[in-house]
């Protein structure tokens, strides 16, 4: 039987077990190795994304709109 997957605004991230079962096995330090990659592109493609959406703005304007939505608007 096939796992039902959830797919709302309730569920934050969806990961299969195939994926799971490889990250389990890695050790923190590839784990947090990963992370950081993820973190790296997630951050390169909103500056792109922002750049696109407001030519005008400064780098220092762009940058700071990265860090607030990254920041969940906490800077």
């Amino acid at each position: 039987m096939k796992k039902k997957l959830r797919l709302d605004a309730g569920q934050i991230e969806m990961i299969d077990d195939a994926s799971a079962r490889i990250y389990a096995s890695k050790s923190p330090a590839e784990r947090l190795k990963i992370a950081s990659g993820m973190w790296r592109s997630a951050k390169k493609l909103l500056t792109l994304s922002i750049k696109s959406q407001y030519p005008h703005w400064s780098e220092q304007e762009i940058s700071r709109e990265v860090i607030r939505r990254l920041s969940h608007g906490a800077l």
